[in-house]
């Protein structure tokens, strides 16, 4: 069906009216298709009409193993994004935050392109990257056994030609093009490397070509809260983008664009591109809030009804091996949980929660209902800390983030005795994000104190 949509009067724009044609097409089931109102910048000015349609004609295509390469962002746009998973982010971007007990966040992301055989995949970091540059790799360094595929990190950097660092994802794109363009792919896949879901982009590229778009922008059915609205098509932030539009995009029409949401896909709007929308109805978790955060860690404990399987067996979930020993589980009591790779659990209670790598829980302890990051180290017996890496005897722990080398003594209480919903703690080695406490990285609690 075709909507016809008014062309709104900008003072601040120079583009002529009859110069647009723009057509952003819908692809999805009928039943989600409904009549919207593009909502753009004012100094962008509106497509004269929007289709909405599905198309079935297919188009032969090299496989795209050979012709697609991912773009994966490790950590948002802006500094909004990372302040909103604060302090999780003091010390890491948000895909190297601990995520499920044994992996980070990029790693569903940059699993998901294995999974969907796309095999050339470049990691663009800035914002405290040492952690997630480390983690890449040497977690994917080798998995494709040399048939031209990698995972190749690309880190900020500075030149003659430009002395700043990234300005955004669209200057991080034009920056790097360079070594982006090294391979003859016709398509860019730009992803996120923060978000939670589940996706086989093969399908998305295949209804990116068939229907000859410039861009596809994946889109969220439903009414749930978005990354970005065009004609409130609530956006994932995932596009896919035609090799000679990328390059035209960002070096010829649009050189000062920082932002790809806020700048890029408006102006190929703008300037008559081919812009399309793909309807995602899966699990979709963008990492919005400490709280988001949490209740995506929580979906791996579910008995039933998973919104989000982490234990798929068709698309499984990589990352870096470890060679850890099994846990260790000494007459603890453990339901409805998920224990990482070399714990060591004494005589212990856990109910619903996660415990991440080379956790040692001691005596007496009782933990419910909270994510434990784990340990990047065992602490040798002969340490010197007064208080030791890990959960010291007959400490309660319910409803709380611990991140990771914490050092929490005995006879602790970390249960939001006060039930406070936010509180900045930082210098006591922790805060409180809609009623989470969550304690720093590396954070010392003493013994018997009360959170």
């Amino acid at each position: 069906m075709m909507v016809t949509m008014r062309l709104n009067s900008c003072s601040s724009t120079n583009v002529e009216p009859q110069a647009i044609n723009t057509k952003l097409g819908i692809l999805g089931s009928a039943d989600n298709h409904r009549k919207r109102l593009l909502k753009l910048p004012c100094s962008v000015p509106q497509p004269p009409s929007l289709l909405i349609f599905n198309s079935q004609q297919p188009q032969l295509y090299p496989p795209v193993d050979q012709s697609v390469a991912a773009i994966v962002f490790g950590d948002g746009s802006d500094s909004e994004s990372r302040r909103r998973l604060y302090p999780l982010t003091k010390r890491r971007t948000e895909g190297a935050i601990p995520m499920a007990a044994n992996y980070r966040l990029i790693d569903t992301v940059v699993s998901n392109c294995i999974n969907s055989n796309i095999n050339k995949i470049y990691a663009l970091t800035q914002f405290n990257s040492t952690s997630l540059n480390l983690h890449l790799s040497r977690a994917y360094s080798g998995m494709f056994h040399g048939k031209q595929g990698f995972v190749e990190v690309i880190a900020a950097y500075q030149s003659p030609e430009h002395q700043g660092w990234f300005q955004g994802n669209a200057d991080a794109i034009r920056r790097c093009l360079w070594v982006l363009e090294e391979y003859p792919v016709a398509e860019f896949l730009v992803l996120p490397g923060h978000h939670l879901y589940r996706m086989d982009y093969q399908k998305l590229i295949e209804a990116h070509r068939n229907n000859k778009a410039d861009i596809t922008i994946v889109a969220l059915s439903g009414t749930r809260d978005p990354v970005d609205v065009y004609d409130n098509v609530s956006s994932t932030g995932i596009y896919v983008v035609n090799r000679d539009t990328m390059s035209k995009l960002v070096n010829e029409y649009f050189p000062e664009a920082n932002d790809f949401a806020s700048e890029l896909i408006p102006g190929a709007i703008s300037i008559g591109m081919k812009v399309e929308s793909y309807l995602f109805d899966g699990y979709w978790e963008d990492m919005r809030s400490i709280q988001a955060f949490y209740q995506a860690n929580m979906e791996c404990i579910k008995k039933s009804n998973m919104r989000y399987n982490f234990y798929d067996r068709d698309s499984p979930i990589y990352t870096m091996p470890r060679c850890l020993p099994p846990s260790l589980v000494s007459d603890a009591v453990i339901s409805d949980s998920v224990i990482g790779d070399g714990c060591i659990l004494n005589k212990c209670k856990i109910k619903r929660s996660i415990v991440g790598m080379r956790t040692r829980i001691e005596d007496g302890v009782v933990i419910e209902d909270s994510v434990i990051m784990g340990s990047d180290i065992y602490q040798k017996e002969d340490d010197s800390q007064n208080i030791p890496i890990g959960i010291g005897e007959n400490t309660q722990i319910r409803k709380a983030i611990i991140d990771k080398n914490a050092r929490i003594g005995k006879n602790v209480k970390i249960i939001n005795k006060d039930n406070v919903q936010e509180a900045d703690r930082e210098a006591n080695g922790y805060i409180v994000s809609g009623g989470i406490v969550v304690l720093l990285r590396a954070a010392q609690i003493a013994d018997g104190t009360i959170l």
